[in-house]
């Protein structure tokens, strides 16, 4: 079977992205979790980032229904993670893999940098919804990040 969208998906990658996790909290207290590469910082004042989740995503009920989500950026010797959870119905997040910060959205522990995000926008758009977050707290630390590529993983340069 062919990919229609090869040639585009070819095209879109040919910029390179950081890798995140994005991660909430489901109503039964459980956690559900996705790689993202489409984070963007949207404003300072006030803080604001967004990301975007395809409508047929196994964790996208979940976002859909919460009120806050973290994001957790992959360091370089994370690719694991990211190949995690960038699978349809990836092993769950555990809760000693986390941290518990103020909208109650799960941190990664181990994280290049983190941003705990209440929702203040959803807009549909195409196949995907995109998920403005107000920033509440964050954090960063030193690293090197891991980054996608022409759908390749890379390293990037430790700061």
């Amino acid at each position: 079977m062919t990919d229609k969208f090869r040639p585009l998906k070819d095209a879109f990658g040919r910029f390179a992205t950081g890798i995140g996790v994005a991660a909430c909290r489901n109503q039964d207290g459980s956690f559900s979790a996705i790689t993202i590469n489409s984070f963007t910082s949207v404003s300072l004042d006030p803080a604001l980032v967004l990301w975007c989740i395809e409508n047929r995503a196994s964790a996208y009920p979940s976002f859909m229904s919460g009120d806050s989500y973290s994001i957790s950026f992959l360091r370089a010797d994370q690719q694991a993670l990211s190949e995690r959870f960038a699978r349809y119905q990836p092993r769950p997040l555990l809760a000693e893999e986390v941290e518990i910060w103020t909208t109650g959205a799960p941190v990664l522990k181990d994280r290049l940098a983190a941003f705990d995000c209440k929702i203040s926008a959803r807009h549909k758009a195409g196949d995907h919804v995109i998920l403005v977050g107000e920033v509440i707290r964050f954090d960063s630390a030193k690293g090197a990040p891991l980054i996608y590529f022409a759908s390749n993983y890379h390293t990037g340069a430790k700061e």
